[in-house]
This record gives structure tokens, sequence and C-alpha cells, in this order.
């Protein structure tokens, strides 16, 4: 009898442990990874011959981009200009009869003007080349610390600078309305900072047409 309870009760045991086993929940299955995001599309190259329109209360300017010699500012600008990015911006900094600044995306902020000048650099290497820093040139802006640090800002060259050759990219020139960027350059300042907002209203791409086969 003592044999016969034992085996029963361990049965028992055993049964008892055959239960818990089927009772338990299935391991939960790893989430899925979620899947890579496909990486952005190149910017198009610009097309020699692409310009742009400034639109601003004194006037237009309008700039040819050249991209032969700094592709990747050129596409920068394409790129900015063709997302509304320098629309309602200003000429920050104004040097009279020396250059023109604008197109740093704080300035669409009056409330920030202090920071006027900080913004929208340090995207893009130094492009240097043979041009000379003529009247009409446009080139980046950068910070003081790195050539190597242009982004959405440029400036027009109201006279000659030949200093600035090897410490500028120049991707741009004016070649009509130079006169309404003399005209913001006589715009009173502080110091070099304008006294009152000159924006650039709208920023137009215009692509060279097509020529016919």
């Amino acid at each position: 009898m003592s044999r016969l309870r034992v085996g029963v009760g361990t049965a028992a045991v055993v049964f008892g442990w055959g239960a818990l086993a089927l009772c338990q929940a299935p391991a939960p299955k790893p989430a899925p990874r979620p899947a890579a995001k496909p990486a952005p599309a190149p910017e198009p190259p610009v097309e020699p011959g692409t310009t742009a329109l400034l639109e601003t209360e004194a006037g237009s300017i309008t700039i040819k981009l050249l991209p032969e010699i700094a592709p990747k500012h050129a596409q920068h600008f394409v790129k900015t200009a063709k997302s509304g990015g320098y629309d309602g911006t200003t000429f920050h900094r104004i040097i009279a009869g020396g250059i023109i600044q604008g197109g740093d995306p704080l300035s669409k902020d009056p409330a920030k003007a202090s920071q006027y000048g900080s913004g929208g650099l340090g995207l893009l290497k130094a492009e240097f080349s043979d041009r000379s820093f003529t009247r009409g040139v446009v080139a980046a802006a950068r910070r003081p610390s790195s050539v190597d640090s242009g982004g959405s800002q440029f400036f027009i060259c109201l006279a000659d600078q030949p200093s600035l050759k090897g410490q500028y990219t120049i991707f741009g020139e004016v070649v009509e309305g130079l006169e309404v960027a003399d005209k913001i350059g006589q715009t009173p300042t502080d110091g070099d900072k304008p006294k009152t907002r000159v924006e650039m209203k709208k920023v137009t791409i215009r692509e060279p047409t097509p020529v016919a086969p």
C-alpha cells in the first residue's frame, strides 16, 4: 500500500507539472524591425545659365549662377530658393560702397535681430576658384573661424574686393539690377546693421531655355 500511494503521488506530481506547462503562454515573438528609410535623392546639378530673380522693395536683382566653378554652392542656393527659404529674409549687413549681405533664415523673424548673421551656416565646404572679386560678384558668407562653413548666406560686391580672393566662394554674378544693389547699399546703418529692414520678398529660380536639337 505504501508503494501504491507513492506511485499515485508521483503520477499526480508528473501530471501537475504537465498541466502547468500546457497553461504557460508561448514566448512573445520579437517585434519586427522598422524598414530602413530610403536615402533622399541627390540634388540635381544646376544647369549653366540658370538665374535667380531677387525681388525687393528697392527693385529686382538678377543673379546668374556659376555652377561650373561652385557646383555645390549653386545647388544649395537653388534648393533654398525653390523651398522658399530666402523669401522674407533681409539684407542684414551693409557696408556702404562695399557689400550687401543677406540670406540668413533667422532674419525672417524681427525678434531675432540680435542673432542675424549666425543662421544658415556650416553647411558647405569652400569651392575656391580663380575668379576675381569684381563689382557684381556674388559669394557665400561664412563663419570667421572656418573657410569651410558656407551655407545659405551670401553677399554681393558693390566694388572690387581683391583681398577676398581665396577667402570666400564665388557662385554667381549680378547681370541685371546692380543699381538696385547699390541703392540697398545706401541704406542708413548703425555700424554695419541697417536701421530699417530690407527684405527679399521673393527669390525665383529661372532655368535656362532648352536648346532645340
